[in-house]
Parts: C-alpha cells; structure tokens; sequence
C-alpha cells in the first residue's frame, strides 16, 4: 500500500508565531493543548496537585484564573510549582494583569476593552513586555459588549469577530503584536464561523474552542464538532476543549482529537470494535481497563483490540500491537501486524499491558539512538 495519502492531507493556515512562555504557538509550532484549572487560586496546594494531575495528562499550557489580590499572590508560588507555562485568567481588572505579569505569568488571558482607559491598557502592554507575556484576547458570545449586542442585535459571527479586531487594535495601537486571539459560542455553527471569518481577517495565531461544551460525553461531541471542523480546514493554533468534567479529562479529548484528524501524536491509540455476540471476551470492560492501564504512556504508538476474526486481522495489520478474540479463552496476539502467539483470556490484560510497555520501551530507545547520532 502506498504511504502517500493526500485525502489525509491537512494544510495549516499560516499564522505568525508567538512564545508563551517556552512553548511555540501559530506558524509550524504543533497544536498546542489547553486547560484550566478550578481550584481557588488562592488554595496555592489544591491549584498545584491540580496542575500536576493535567501536567501528568499531557497539557501544553494551563490557565489559571486571578480574580483578586489573594488570588495574584498565591499565583507566584504557583508559577513556580509548574512544569508548563502558566496563563493568567483576567477578566476587568487590570491590576491583576500587573500582578499576574509580575509574578511569572507567561500569557495573559485579557480583553483589552474590558479594563478601561488607554492608559490602563497601556500599563497593561508594558507589563506584559517588560515580563515576556503573551497576551491572550478571549471574545466570547456571552459577553459581547453592549454597542455590537445593539448594531447586530444578537450574537453573530461578524459581531464576534468585530470584537476581536476592536481588542486587536487597542494592543496595535500600543505596539504589541504577541497576542493570539479566540472567538467563542457555546453553539457550534456560531463559533466556527466566527472563526472562519477571523482566520481570513488577521495573522496571529487562534486559540479553538466551543465554550460552555457541556458535561464530559456532551460537550466531548460538540468539542470534537466544532474544533474538528476548524482543524480539518487547518485552521487553529492552539485549543481547549470546555467540559463540565475534571480539568485533565479537557486535555485527553484534546489529543484525541488532534490524533483522530493526525495533527499529534501522543500515547496509545487504540482501534476497538463495538463488541456483539460473536465477541470471544469482553470488549467493552476490556478497553475500559486498558485505556485506565495504559495512560501513563506516552510514546505515541497503536493497540487494536477486537472480539472476533471478522474484522480483527484486518485491524490487526494496520496496528503496533492487536489481539483478536477466539474461541474457548484463546485469543490471537499480533505484534506489528502479524500473527505472533496466543494468549489466555484470564492473562490477556496484563499481558496485553506489558507488550505496550515493551514496545513503548523499544521506539523509545530507538529515537534516542537516532538522536545521538544526528548530534554526533
């Protein structure tokens, strides 16, 4: 079979890149993943475990949101804690910015016309410039301001992305350029068209997302929907996938989104069968117990896991690791693609897991040696 597949092909829309942090965002960075802690900031222990837990899940970049004073004093020991660059959530108050920036923020998350005069978002700039942050401009259908609510007289797309030039050019007009922009609606349809229309007006980099997505199975659809239809256009730098569940479970959608569309790997891909009559284990509890077994790995690498022989030497082939149900508790293990050895349904998941780890293991050795050659 041939490896050149143009009807996966997805060309990025070109944006300018921008740092937060240490992290690449916009150009030919890859997609970066996003979430947001819910602790109280001011609970820097509760934040940090937290923090940890979405770290441990892969995120790129987390928010952290910095409503008052306790919150903006709590957040430098925060910053510190963390093993990724930290964004700080400010909503009116731009003082918080000043604290935010000052205490090792990365990016902050502002609307410019939100805080006030030009002077405050002048103070602002030179904060976010004499500390390195990137800014991060958040339009929101929810909160639109008033004048564009009367002129368009509901949420639309071009409202939304007014908006966003009107904050785009209060940061331009003090000579900051290391924004990245989003364009948010809870409604699907609204919000990638809104930034459908904002890709083709500016060059910075968008941050994706469908606000208020909803409850984990819910909002994971609408997510997958609206984020999915934006990244299949190549359109989208970074992105954070809004769920009414725990904060780490935002950053796995997150990439299995990007793995489905293969815009990033990380970790095990697993290709699973609904399950039926003919399945010769139990499918459904079996991937709930890889999938918990298998998160600490990060390797990017397949595991098909199929009830029976209709579709499962099929799957099997295309796949790092595969096992197909049999008969009498005797099932088919495959090893990159090929049929290697039987196991027994009572050792299955463990050994399963250990083939992951071992393989895992392997390509992990394997880029390493390729790497120090490359250095030599």
């Amino acid at each position: 079979m041939s490896s050149i597949r143009p009807w996966r092909d997805i060309e990025r829309r070109k944006s300018r890149q921008i740092m937060v942090g240490s992290v690449p965002v916009g150009g030919d960075a890859p997609i970066t993943v996003q979430t947001m802690t819910n602790t109280p900031t001011s609970d820097a222990k509760a934040t940090i475990d937290q923090i940890r837990r979405c770290e441990e899940a892969g995120a790129d970049l987390i928010r952290v949101s910095c409503p008052d004073v306790e919150s903006t004093a709590a957040f430098r020991e925060i910053v510190k804690a963390a093993q990724v660059p930290l964004i700080a959530d400010i909503h009116f108050h731009y003082k918080r910015a000043l604290e935010a920036a000052d205490a090792g923020a990365a990016c902050l998350r502002i609307n410019p016309g939100n805080i006030g005069s030009s002077e405050r978002v002048a103070e602002v700039v030179r904060a976010a410039k004499a500390n390195g942050c990137a800014i991060r401009i958040g339009v929101n259908a929810g909160s639109l301001e008033k004048d564009l609510l009367e002129k368009y007289g509901e949420p639309c797309p071009e409202a939304l992305v007014e908006s966003a030039l009107d904050h785009i050019k209060l940061l331009q007009d003090h000579d900051f350029h290391e924004y990245k922009v989003a364009v948010k609606a809870s409604d699907v349809f609204l919000a990638v068209a809104a930034y459908q229309g904002l890709a083709d007006a500016v060059d910075c980099p968008l941050h994706l997302g469908i606000t208020e997505a909803g409850g984990l199975i819910g909002g994971t659809v609408k997510s997958a929907i609206g984020i999915g239809n934006l990244l299949w256009a190549g359109i989208g730098d970074t992105l954070r996938v809004s769920l009414s569940a725990e904060p780490e479970e935002e950053v796995r959608v997150g990439f299995e989104i990007l793995k489905a569309l293969g815009l990033r790997t990380r970790g095990v891909r697993v290709v699973s069968c609904p399950s039926c009559a003919r399945q010769g284990f139990d499918v459904i509890r079996t991937v709930e117990a890889l999938e918990a077994r298998l998160q600490h790995i990060k390797t990017p690498l397949s595991l098909s896991v199929l009830g029976c022989v209709v579709n499962g030497p099929g799957e099997a082939r295309e796949t790092d690791i595969g096992v197909t149900g049999g008969g009498n508790g005797k099932h088919m293990v495959y090893l990159s693609g090929v049929t290697d050895h039987h196991v027994q349904s009572e050792d299955m998941l463990d050994h399963i897991v250990a083939l992951v780890e071992a393989k895992a293991a392997e390509i992990d050795a394997a880029e390493a040696a390729t790497q120090a050659v490359a250095a030599e």
